[in-house]
């Protein structure tokens, strides 16, 4: 059964339930600038989702040049084209604000998710 989000979102409902927090993604984005259209990549790591329904929205954090840079996307919004996982990261925690205050390679450091084993 579909659900209204499903039917209404521009993402695939298996892409929407593919990502949870702490994995890290990439997330393909609609820019445009004047008449053209062009699609840019964000990868980072997964910090927070936040609502539900229509509004629901999830934040991805990255440390560029030293500086730690956070975007909040919308799901269902038309400009993201597409949301990638890279790696799946086992968090214990709904959000991972701790990660603002880590500096350098403790800053993107998420246990990996283990497979299960299909027999």
């Amino acid at each position: 059964m579909t659900t209204w989000l499903q039917k209404t979102s521009p993402l695939r409902p298996e892409q929407l339930d593919s990502f949870n927090v702490g994995d890290t993604v990439t997330v393909h984005q609609k820019i445009k600038e004047g008449d053209k259209e062009r699609v840019q990549l964000f990868a980072g790591i997964v910090i927070a989702k936040h609502g539900g329904g229509a509004g629901q929205t999830f934040t991805v954090r990255k440390v560029s040049f030293g500086e730690g840079v956070e975007r909040v996307y919308p799901v269902n919004s038309p400009n993201v084209v597409k949301v990638e996982v890279s790696r799946r990261g086992k968090a214990r925690r709904a959000r991972l604000t701790y990660l603002r205050q880590r500096i350098g390679k403790s800053a993107t450091k998420v246990r990996e998710r283990k497979q299960a084993v299909a027999e």
